[in-house]
Parts: structure tokens; C-alpha cells; sequence
């Protein structure tokens, strides 16, 4: 159909068709009515009637082939004008195949890893049903005590431009009408739902609309760019208005501003989540504010399809409104091919061919092994051969490997650590005990734990969060591991043998009581289906580990906010006169986070050296070109993340100490160098003004090249502006 013929479909449809358009509910409902026809369970809790699921235009987390196609082919049986349904679900990084958390795929460093993670992730769902998948999740994170930076890429807003793009090609392609293994993507959560205050979970969000245009809106923009074809509004407030219901964000900034010509769906109820924000009075009032804000479908309450006939009567809402969400929302139905093909892609034999099969797992793997972020070792790592090993902790063998949104995933058919390193090591060389479990301990499994270790050259602690403790819903205060697990560190210690600790969790932790007493610390995060295996082949030196921080790791939840690009403020300290108190500092504890953004351990060295720029003044019209020299300084290949940061000196608003601005990944063999050629452009240089204005100022700008935002090569030049 043409958009005219689209259009035409509209009027053919009544209000109240056209409202149920609007509306978005489980699979459980499509199935939810007795064969009497009383309408029992949620249907009667919501006020949703039977017609008002028969005309719905959207189902939320149904999947499984069979089971989708049942249910669209009896809704098309009842459906007045054809129009069919669009399954939804949250395949947020893997459907059956697992990929490591989104934050892990941040630390690769690696956009076209990211792409085919989507990609698969794509093409599993697409067979078994699904339509859009709620991802990628963009959010801009400072805060790790927010459970859900496990589903953003870190703190860098370049970076997570940079990844957005990836996941957005990865699940749409290029044809996502041709391409029956495609999904729509859905960007989330607009806006700037990753800065809640106090790290809790749905709370308010506070900020200038300079610091949300600068650091906060520009992966969803860049989402947008790439032709994702949703928008997911967030369950906070932006500048005191909740999100879904906020005229200047949703039609102002997102549609206005930014040319968004497709849908906007609420998160979860949170259409009528206004009225505990306090921005609506009742259901009536929160349907009024949203469809006003553009919001275009609404997910799991019905103050739509209660509320907006009466409001149109009435006058308060003009029934133009109602129809371009619903010309939307069908141009969608229309760009996935479903007018002529309501299943598209749903294919119970394909679906039992390529779920989990071996060329995705293999993917899966290759992700992880990128993923892990070698943040200590003294030389312990990679373990020796014919080393008698300990495996030791509560992920020794645990199958929790796979994170929070691990869609269908399934925690059994996932690689242990154990396992994996059973499989590769000779028979008698490896010993496991749980030593104790994620948030207790019996002294039966501390005395086991403690013989194990004692019989073993080397301790590989296997310590961390479980699945629960991070995604969305959990915040915490306290970032360090579960006290039984550093009492369990601190007994192993005794023993005076190497520790190699590595690390499943999903976010930056505060390492004290690890840090200090591993030889080795491996961040290993949720892996994911093949976690077991990629963090067996790193151990044991098969893989080089090459993964960079993306969150910036706290020394103490009380720094928190901590992040690279900061302000250096009025009175910044001085590294070298700590005794000093009237400056930016803490008494009792360093401004500096214990491990930067950007860093990252490898099981060779690098050098950076001959840092060289093209001129030392360029105007406006003018490249710059940034040289270095890295060089493999170890004994074996290894992967180095090439980072480019700048520093505008002096800016009309302050600017950070340090913003990354481009980066490069190599792979050299040993006593190997490469120079390295970034370009830099006055674009580059541009930031929001205290007017909103995007532009540059002349001055002097540092440049930063190094293997992390801290430790690097620096030197200078001036910006001009052409005659």
C-alpha cells in the first residue's frame, strides 16, 4: 500500500478502531477470555473489553513461531479491514543465542561485532515471530549504582553514538521490507532515563537542556539517523514533565526539531504512571497529556481507548491526532510487509534450524572473548601449563552467566567456567569448589574451598553478582561484592598462593577486597551463552583479552557520579599538593576513579611515542592531522584501542577535561609499530553554547592520544577562524 491507500484505510475506520490502534497488550490477553465470553483476569482488572483486543493493533512479549502465527491468524479472522497485528518483545542483546550485556559489547570497542550481534539477534526473533524488538538502549550512563547501565554501552556519548548506529543497522538491514529476518528497532529510553538521581531506578532526572543536548541526546539521535523506526519514551521527568507526556521533548525536540516521522511508544504504563508523577489528575487527564505528546501507542494501560472518545466529543483532543498515530503505526505495518504477508517471517521449521545453532554461538563467543577487560595482572595470567588450578567461588559453576534481559535464553543450555576449562585442561590438573554461594556460606563449603586451594599451584576465583542484582529494578548502594564472597577472598589469602580473580556482575563495582589481594583480575560481565568458553580460552592464553572500559570503576560508592569527562572547576587540585584544602577534593579518599574510562589490560605491552600534529594552528576549513607511533613492546600479538581525546581550553561554557573524539583498534605482533593517523575537524570541536547554539570557539585546544582517558601523549594547537 501507498501512503494515499494508507490513508484511505484510516477513514474507513471507526473511532473506536482507530483508538484501539493505539493500544498495546500481552499475549495473555489474545488468550484471555472464557469460552462463556465473560471477560475474567486482567482483562477485567484494565476495563478491556473483547472488541477492544480484537481491534488492538500491537502485541507485547509473545513469541515462538507457532504461537504467534495462531494468534495473528485468528485476529485476521475478526479483524473488519485486514489490518494485522505487530509483535514486540524485549530482545535486548540475543533472542536464544546469548551475546555478552550491552555495557560488555560497550568494552569491545567493536561496532561491527555489535552489528551482527543485532543481526542474529534478528534473525532468531524474526523466525519465531517477532516484528520490533525494544533496543537498542542508548542511555547515557555516569552512575553504576543504576542496575540497568548493564543495557547501555558506558559514559562516552561519542561511543554510544557510535553503537547505536551498529545496533540499529544489525536489526533492521538495509531492507527490512525484503528482509523477513529483520526487525524494526526501537531506540529507548527518550530521554535521558540513564541519570536518575541517586542511582534509583525510575526516580527524577534533573538537568539543563545544555548538559541533555550535549552529553544525554545524541546517541538517540544518532539511533535516529541510522532510520530506526521507534522511539520508546522513558519513565522519567525532563525538566519536571514525565517524559510521555512531554510536549517539547516528544513533538518539539523529536519530531519538530528532529524531523522523527515514526512511532513513539510508552514504556510500560507509563501513560498512567503521570498521575503519581503528579502531572495528571486521572487516567483521563494522563491520556489527554500524552496523545498532545505525541505518544503514539500505549503499552499496558488503557487510558486511550477509556478516555480519548470523550475527549474528542468533547473537544479537548482534535481527532487529527488520533489519526496520524494511526497512519504511523500502520506506514509501519506496511514497511515490514505485513499487509500482504500478516506472518512475514514466523517459520516453526526455520525457527527449530537456526535458534542457538552453531554459526550463532560462534558469534556469541567471538563477542565475549572481546568483551572481558583484563583490569590487573602481575603476571599470574595466562595460567601456566601444567599448573594445578583451584576453581573456586559461587560462578565456579554456575549457569547465571547471561545477564537480565536475556530474552529466551535459556541459563542450562549456557557454557559454564568450570566445564569449559575441564574440557582444556588435562585430566587431574583442575579442582572446583563453590568455596561459598552468591550472598552466603556454610563452613562445610569454606573448608572445602580451603583443601582445594591448598592441593593447587594457582586460585582461580570465580566471584560476583547474580543475574538479579543488576537490570532493571535493581539499584544498590553498596558496589561491593557480597561480604561472604571477600571473606572468602580474604580466607583464600591466607594461603599465600597466586589468585586470579575474575568477575561476572553487570556494572563498575567498587574492587576493594579483590583488587588487592588477586594477582589478576579479569572483568568477564554476563558473557553470555559462550561466557564459559571465552573466559576458559583468556585464562589460559588462547585469546589475548582486549577489551576497554566503557564506565568509568568507582574507588567508593561515595564518588559516585564518577566519570571521565568531568569540569576541572574554580579550584581543581593539584595532584602534587594533596595536603591542600580549600580545593575540589574528598579527605578521605582520591577524585580519581580506580580504573578509567578507556582502560584496559592486555597480556602483551604497548608504547606510544612521536606524537606529531600537522600544524600547530588551523582555521575553520582546515584538517588536522594527529600522528603516533604504538608499538608491541611484549612477547605476543595483542589488540591495542588507539583513543583520541581533546580539551577545549577555553570555551564560552566550561568544557570537560577530556572528550573522546575518535579511535582506532590494531593488532600488532611483537616489537611491532604502526603510526597511527587520526584527522580532526573544526566540527569536531563544536559543543552546545549557554544559547544552544552548536559551534566552536578559537582558542587553544589540547589533544590527548593514548590507551585510556588518563594515561596519554598530549600536545596542542590553536583553532582560527578563516577570513
Amino acid at each position: 500500500m501507498d501512503n494515499q491507500q494508507l490513508q484511505a484505510l484510516v477513514q474507513q475506520m471507526t473511532l473506536e478502531e482507530k483508538i484501539a490502534q493505539l493500544l498495546q497488550l500481552t499475549g495473555h490477553f489474545h488468550e484471555g477470555s472464557d469460552s462463556d465470553g465473560q471477560v475474567t483476569g486482567p482483562m477485567e482488572e484494565m476495563g478491556i473489553t473483547e472488541q477492544m483486543v480484537a481491534a488492538s493493533g500491537s502485541v507485547l512479549g509473545l513469541s515462538g513461531a507457532q504461537g504467534v502465527i495462531d494468534v495473528q491468524q485468528n485476529y485476521m479472522k475478526k479483524s473488519r479491514l485486514g489490518i494485522p497485528l505487530l509483535f514486540m518483545a524485549d530482545v535486548v542483546h540475543g533472542f536464544k543465542t546469548i551475546f555478552p550485556i550491552p555495557l560488555a559489547i560497550g568494552c569491545s570497542w567493536n561496532t561491527e561485532l555489535a552489528e551482527q550481534s543485532a543481526a542474529i539477534a534478528a534473525r532468531e526473533s524474526a523466525v519465531s515471530g517477532i516484528h520490533v524488538t525494544f533496543a537498542p538502549m542508548v542511555d547515557l550512563v555516569r552512575d553504576p549504582r543504576w542496575g540497568r547501565v548493564m543495557e547501555t554501552t558506558g559514559e562516552d556519548p561519542h561511543l554510544n553514538s557510535l553503537f547505536a548506529r551498529a545496533f540499529v543497522r544489525g536489526y533492521q538491514g538495509s531492507d527490512i521490507k525484503g528482509d523477513s529476518e529483520r526487525l524494526a528497532a526501537c531506540v529507548k529510553h527518550f530521554a535521558a532515563y540513564g541519570a536518575p538521581e541517586g542511582g534509583r531506578e525510575y526516580n527524577t532526572v534533573d538537568m539543563s537542556e545544555r548538559a541533555l543536548r550535549e552529553y544525554y541526546l545524541p546517541a538517540y539521535k544518532a539511533a535516529l539517523d541510522e532510520g530506526c523506526e521507534m522511539v520508546m519514551s522513558s519513565f522519567n521527568t525532563v525538566d519536571g514533565i514525565p517524559a510521555t507526556g512531554n510536549e517539547k521533548l516528544l513533538r518539539g525536540i523529536l519530531r519538530e526539531e528532529w524531523g522523527f516521522g515514526g512511532i513513539v511508544i510508552s514504556d510500560w504504563a507509563s501513560i498512567r504512571e503521570m498521575i503519581a508523577h503528579g502531572a495528571a489528575e486521572d487516567d483521563r487527564e494522563a491520556a489527554l497529556r500524552a496523545i498532545r505528546a505525541g505518544v503514539d501507542i500505549e503499552m499496558m494501560t488503557p487510558c486511550y481507548v477509556h478516555h480519548l472518545p470523550g475527549l474528542i466529543r468533547e473537544g479537548k483532543v482534535d481527532e487529527a491526532l488520533v489519526d496520524e498515530a494511526v497512519l504511523r503505526i500502520l506506514r509501519l505495518k506496511e514497511k515490514l510487509g505485513l499487509f500482504e504477508n500478516p506472518l512475514r517471517g514466523a517459520n516453526p521449521e526455520r525457527e527449530r534450524e537456526i535458534l542457538f545453532c552453531a554459526e550463532h554461538r560462534k558469534a556469541s563467543y567471538e563477542l565475549a572473548v572481546k568483551s572481558c577487560v583484563l583490569l590487573k595482572n602481575n603476571g599470574i595470567l595466562p595460567l601456566q601449563p601444567n599448573t594445578k588450578v583451584a576453581l573456586i567461588g559461587p560462578f565456579a559453576q554456575s549457569e547465571d552467566v547471561l545477564g537480565w534481559w536475556s530474552c529466551v535464553g535459556a541459563k542450562e543450555d549456557a557454557v559454564k567456567l568450570g566445564d569449559a576449562l575441564l574440557e582444556r585442561l588435562p585430566s587431574g590438573q583442575l579442582s572446583i569448589a563453590a568455596g561459598c554461594g552468591i550472598e552466603g556460606m556454610s563452613a562445610s563449603q569454606l573448608k572445602e574451598a580451603l583443601n582445594t586451594a591448598a592441593a593447587a599451584d594457582v586460585i582461580v576465583l570465580a566471584l560476583g553478582e547474580a543475574s538479579a542484582m543488576s537490570g532493571e529494578g535493581a539499584s544498590r548502594t553498596d558496589l561491593r561484592l557480597p561480604e561472604v564472597q571477600l571473606d572468602l577472598v580474604k580466607q583464600l589469602k591466607t594461603l599465600g598462593k597466586p589468585m586470579a580473580a575474575v568477575l561476572f556482575n553487570g556494572r563498575p563495582l567498587d574492587l576493594h577486597g579483590v583488587i588487592e589481594s588477586a594477582d589478576a583480575v579479569l572483568e568477564a560481565w554476563f558473557p553470555g551463552s559462550e561466557g564459559g568458553a571465552a573466559v576458559a580460552d583468556i585464562l589460559l592464553g588462547k585469546v589475548n583479552p582486549s577489551g576497554r572500559l566503557t564506565m568509568s570503576f568507582p574507588q567508593s560508592v561515595g564518588q559516585v557520579p564518577v566519570y571521565y569527562n568531568y569540569f576541572n572547576t574554580g579550584r581543581p587540585l593539584n595532584p602534587s599538593k594533596t595536603d591542600e584544602r580549600y580545593v575540589s577534593k574528598y579527605i578521605d579518599c582520591s577524585n580519581e576513579p580506580l580504573l578509567p574510562f578507556g582502560y584496559g589490560l592486555s597480556y602483551t605491552s604497548f608504547a606510544y611515542s612521536n606524537l606529531e600534529l600537522s600544524s600547530s594552528e588551523i582555521s575553520d576549513k582546515e584538517k588536522l592531522e594527529i600522528r603516533v607511533t604504538v608499538t608491541n613492546t611484549g612477547t605476543r600479538a595483542g589488540v591495542e584501542t588507539v583513543q583520541l581525546y581533546i580539551r577545549d581550553i577555553s570555551g564560552e561554557v566550561v568544557r570537560p577535561l577530556r572528550e573522546l573524539k575518535d579511535y582506532k583498534q590494531i593488532e600488532l605482533a611483537p616489537e611491532e609499530s604502526k603510526e597511527i593517523l587520526f584527522y580532526l575537524t573544526e566540527e569536531q570541536l563544536r559543543y552546545h553554547h549557554s544559547d544552544l547554539r552548536w559551534a566552536s570557539d578559537e582558542g587553544m585546544f589540547l589533544v590527548h592520544v593514548g590507551s585510556n582517558s588518563r594515561d596519554t601523549l598530549q600536545d596542542s594547537f590553536r583553532l582560527v577562524r578563516c577570513c
